[in-house]
């Protein structure tokens, strides 16, 4: 029946041990380090050293400065991010590069052709097959493929500004490179420029040539037409008939209103004459020199009648003679104001005639205007032809003097400007001599304290239980003797004096876990038998002794003679494989109670599966189950946990063996007592284990009274 796998206890890392393994092994982590720092200087020596130079370049649009077709609004859009990356790949073209290699003549240089001096061993991987020949490949390709490895092209982000670098083992070179890739690249947009305006201009000369001879035979079209059709104009806009029109129509409406007005002048003067009333009002009337004449003779008549009146009557002669002058006067004006009648309504005759006259031409006209029209569309239609064919000549004209005018690569700047040219650099680029000697040494260092605590991980020194699993109830082995035994509860004996305590035979003032195990090293001791009066953070301590001793090179077993199983959870695959309880119950062989240790070489019998009662009858059994593990391993660590001096005595008959007292946080009165209580049962030396001192002075060579 298998035993069903349980959880794994939970352990804490102790972090003091770990670096105080690191500083163990200063000696071998600083060796480590001055090593790799002394191999990496050296083989940045080795190294040749690489320059880099960088030339940077601002691509935006560009005009001559007498060109019309200037716009800086438009050069923000026209140079796009995928306009900049074009030029990116411009500047990396493959003709572009053959132009700069063939000018420094890089062909001629080892760096940028290592195969035509090809090694010893390279001719030997030839000739065995296990390379390709790279002289198969053609030099220029060689070349391009070398230039194109230390050539670097970017675009700045956030910008229209194009980076080249160029690293090289000459200083030179590096510099010369960039900046003549850039002039090439100029050279090559003014030369596209010029290219374009020389196929425009060839390809505008023949255009003008038939658009002249287009314009030509235009115009002669227009003026046959209207030679044919009498459309000739009397001024930029208006024809013959138009104008005839446009004359006759404002003489018509001049006559009109001369009639009218003759004839109302005329109406106004027979209207007074008919009605009787003073025609003096009348402006014709008025103006005339006769009518005024007569007034003024009319005027003095009637002045000298009435002065006379005042002398002599009516019938005298004078007064009759006066009379009758005055008769004829008036005779007189009103013969004359029917002349003025006569004069006016001749004027309107006259006028009306004039206006027959002018709306017959008039109307002949109008007759006229509408073939006139329909022969003006025709008209309008081979002028539109004309001026169409004539503003394209001008066009042309204008782009082909323009054109004309841009024969010299200088007067067509590339879209792009040099804003920073490479200068020879000098410190290398690479190798980083300082950089990698310390980033080494720190690698190093830091790999090499690593591994240290690694080590000590997996050797299990470094591990100590968790808070939580020391705080598990414990069920001691003396516990169980007393039970089975039908032992009364012992009686409380006095505190023992300090002259009565056994040696503590620690040979250094150093009660540490490391300090003991190399005293048991040292001393050969076969058995250990270990008490921890505090419980399982004493036999944690017991299970890092055993480690560490294996962590030696010592065949080490642990047997785990505790109640809690404390051991067994910190070291065994499962708490549930058999041990000791079912070795001393006669279960199981001694081989079979034995299990690895799953972080270190060390070997534990586990507490067991069977009774722990029924085990504790046959203790007596132990020492001799521990006599027979001694042939096989160096050392037997048994762990009793808070067992008593009386319980420890059962078992620990060695000679060789030693009682190990794993101490935390008691103090010294407790130590005492526990020293005195194994003095009693004959154990006369006794090691000290604990982490820190205990409180209060302890005499490392105290002997009994």
């Amino acid at each position: 029946m298998s035993v069903p796998g349980m959880s794994q206890p939970d352990v804490d890392i102790d972090l003091g041990r770990l670096l105080k393994a690191v500083w163990d092994r200063r000696n071998l982590v600083l060796g480590l380090t001055a090593a790799a720092a002394g191999l990496a200087f050296l083989v940045t020596a080795m190294i040749d050293p690489l320059y880099k130079s960088e030339t940077r370049l601002l691509v935006e649009t560009r005009e001559p400065v007498y060109s019309s077709d200037q716009n800086p609004q438009s050069a923000g859009t026209a140079l796009d991010e995928r306009a900049v990356t074009s030029q990116v790949e411009i500047l990396q073209s493959t003709d572009l590069v053959k132009q700069v290699a063939r000018e420094l003549n890089l062909s001629s240089r080892v760096e940028f052709d290592p195969a035509a001096n090809p090694s010893a061993i390279g001719d030997l991987l030839v000739m065995l097959g296990l390379k390709k020949n790279p002289l198969d490949v053609p030099a220029e390709e060689r070349i391009l493929k070398e230039f194109y490895s230390k050539l670097s092209v970017y675009v700045i982000p956030g910008s229209r500004v194009i980076g080249i670098e160029f690293s090289s083992g000459d200083a030179e070179l590096a510099a010369q490179v960039p900046n003549a890739l850039v002039d090439a690249y100029l050279a090559f947009q003014s030369g596209a420029k010029l290219e374009n305006n020389t196929d425009a201009s060839a390809w505008l000369e023949p255009e003008i040539a038939r658009l002249r001879e287009k314009v030509r035979e235009s115009e002669e079209k227009v003026a046959q037409y209207r030679s044919q059709t009498g459309l000739l104009l009397v001024n930029q806009q208006d024809t013959i008939a138009a104008k005839q029109l446009s004359d006759i129509s404002t003489e018509l409406s001049r006559v009109r209103a001369e009639r009218a007005d003759s004839e109302a002048r005329a109406q106004s003067v027979r209207n007074a004459l008919r009605n009787g009333q003073a025609v003096d009002a009348v402006s014709d009337v008025l103006s005339s020199p006769v009518v005024q004449r007569l007034r003024e003779s009319e005027g003095n008549v009637r002045a000298q009648i009435a002065d006379l009146s005042t002398t002599l009557l009516d019938e005298h002669p004078r007064m009759k003679g006066l009379r009758a002058q005055l008769d004829d006067v008036e005779k007189q004006i009103l013969a004359e104001i029917r002349k003025v009648l006569s004069s006016l309504e001749s004027n309107a005759r006259v006028a009306r005639i004039r206006e027959e006259e002018l709306t017959a031409q008039l109307n002949a006209l109008k007759a006229g205007s509408a073939r006139e029209g329909e022969e003006s569309v025709e008209l309008r239609s081979l002028e539109r032809e004309a001026a169409a064919q004539r503003d394209l000549l001008e066009t042309y004209l204008g782009r082909y003097r323009e054109a004309a005018s841009r024969t010299e690569p200088k007067s067509l700047p590339a879209d792009a400007r040099v804003i920073s040219r490479a200068v020879p650099a000098s410190e290398s680029h690479y190798p980083k001599t300082l950089a990698i000697v310390g980033v080494a040494a720190f690698a190093t260092f830091v790999l090499a304290s690593v591994g240290v605590m690694l080590a000590e991980l997996f050797s299990g020194r470094a591990l100590r239980p968790s808070e939580a699993l020391l705080r598990e109830p414990e069920l001691e082995p003396s516990a169980a003797v007393a039970a089975d035994d039908d032992a009364t509860e012992p009686s409380v004996e006095p505190e023992p004096a300090l002259e009565l305590l056994p040696v503590i035979s620690n040979v250094a003032d150093d009660f540490s876990v490391e300090a003991v195990a190399e005293q048991l090293v040292t001393d050969a001791t076969p058995v250990a038998i270990c008490v921890s009066p505090e419980g399982d953070e004493g036999s944690a301590a017991a299970v890092m002794l055993a480690r560490t001793v294996a962590g030696e090179g010592l065949k080490t077993l642990l047997i785990d003679l505790t109640g809690s199983a404390c051991p067994t959870d910190l070291m065994a695959e499962s708490a549930r494989l058999p041990g000791l309880t079912d070795l001393m119950c006669g279960d199981i062989a001694i081989a079979d109670s034995i299990h690895p240790d799953r972080l270190s070489s060390a070997h534990i019998i586990p507490h067991g599966n069977a009774n722990a009662r029924r085990a504790m009858r046959a203790i007596d059994r132990l020492p001799m189950v521990i006599d027979a593990l001694q042939e096989v391993y160096d050392l037997v660590i048994v762990e009793c946990g808070s067992a008593e001096a009386a319980a420890v005595a059962r078992i620990a008959r060695s000679e060789n063996g030693e009682i190990i007292l794993s101490i935390l946080r008691s103090d010294l009165s407790e130590v005492e007592q526990i020293l005195a209580e194994f003095n009693e049962q004959g154990f006369h030396d006794v090691l000290l284990m604990t982490p820190g001192m205990p409180t209060g002075p302890v005499d490392n060579h105290s002997s009994a009274a």
